[in-house]
């Protein structure tokens, strides 16, 4: 949950983010709207608003209108108009194509389900997290993986012994089914619900999750026999890697899809890699980081290849190079190959000595590569 948050006075012309709910209070014929938060800090009165299309549950500018001091008939308030959304803002540290961010925003805010489909290690599950945290959302993880029948994304079913030491079968709820309970009790808080490995569950285990991702909003729950209502402050994203090459994934059917607002990821740019990886490698040299984005990039743009090379190859091929054990030891060339033979072509079948195995052919235009830089 998040933290407390500290108070703050306003004052007529400030202008700050918010997120108005439904006003259920004496004066919400004239206010249908309030909100109790200015920015990050809690408002020492409560905020209301006038305007018909302010969006419910979204962050949104305001500015003050007009301070209402404390009557002997009431409490004060504060009036505030709506300015408009606010611009989606993802943390700098994380890559999202600019007209991507775009789509997320408005498809967020009308409430879809966002299906996100890249090859691994293009930053699906670190995105669902920034989106949840961007938003200030309750982010819950639920890896699809796991599932074998519809309703284990509800309860799964567990046999254990009771107090008498006879076996008994129970039904022990997961944490998507306690996202949903904590939803409706508190309406005041948004839920991100993640369903990672989308398309690695069985394909007649994600039918029974259909419900639960149109307008139907419901879902069967093992455990009381009864449906469980889907609140509107529950959002849902799933990411699945799409292609053959993925063993253990099955295809999500159209009308499973039909469900979704798809979102194609891919790699970052060069320039947006370099500038992750200084951010998290500040030890590291720029040319460096450079020489690891550039190469990567070329792998993965290579027709004959076709090398999903995921952005924790990257990572992984920094973190050696930056390490006083590793890179003290040899030459800076060959301290980068020796990095690079382990994070890229470590992820491929075969040996590098193997030049007709997938690994050997990556190392291949490895060496290629850095000799034509030199």
């Amino acid at each position: 949950m998040s933290e407390s948050k500290s108070s703050i006075s306003l004052k007529e012309g400030d202008q700050f983010e918010t997120i108005f709910w439904r006003n259920e209070g004496a004066q919400k014929e004239t206010f249908p709207f309030r909100a109790t938060t200015a920015g990050e800090a809690q408002s020492k009165k409560v905020i209301l608003c006038a305007d018909k299309n302010v969006p419910v549950g979204k962050p949104v500018r305001v500015r003050v209108i007009r301070v209402k001091r404390p009557q002997s008939e009431g409490r004060g308030f504060i009036e505030a108009t709506c300015l408009g959304p606010v611009e989606f803002r993802i943390d700098p540290d994380i890559y999202v194509d600019p007209l991507i961010s775009k789509k997320l925003q408005v498809l967020l805010e009308a409430g879809y389900s966002i299906l996100l489909d890249g090859p691994q290690g293009s930053g699906k599950t670190v995105l669902s997290k920034a989106i949840a945290d961007a938003l200030d959302m309750e982010y819950v993880y639920f890896n699809c993986a796991s599932v074998y029948e519809a309703t284990d994304f509800i309860a799964t079913l567990q046999v254990r012994a009771n107090e008498s030491g006879v076996a008994e079968t129970i039904f022990i709820p997961t944490n998507f089914r306690q996202a949903l309970l904590d939803a409706v009790e508190q309406p005041h808080r948004r839920f991100l619900i993640f369903l990672d490995e989308f398309n690695r569950c069985r394909p007649m285990a994600r039918n029974g999750l259909m419900p639960a991702l149109d307008s139907t909003r419901k879902v069967y729950d093992p455990e009381t026999g009864e449906l469980l209502d889907i609140p509107e402050n529950v959002q849902f994203v799933s990411a699945i890697n799409n292609g053959d090459q993925f063993a253990g994934t099955s295809a999500v059917d159209p009308a499973q899809m039909d469900r979704f607002a798809t979102l194609k990821l891919d790699y970052p740019p060069v320039d947006a890699e370099v500038r992750i990886l200084q951010g998290r490698f500040p030890s590291l040299s720029t040319s460096v980081i450079q020489q690891v984005a550039e190469i990567a990039s070329e792998l993965r743009n290579d027709e004959n290849l076709e090398a999903e090379l995921s952005m924790r190859a990257t990572q992984e091929a920094c973190t050696l190079l930056s390490h006083p054990l590793f890179s003290d030891e040899m030459e800076a060339e060959e301290a980068l190959q020796e990095a690079l033979a382990t994070a890229y072509c470590g992820r491929f079948q075969g040996r590098i000595d193997d030049e007709g195995s997938d690994a050997g052919a990556i190392w291949t235009k490895i060496r290629s590569i850095v000799l034509r830089k030199k």
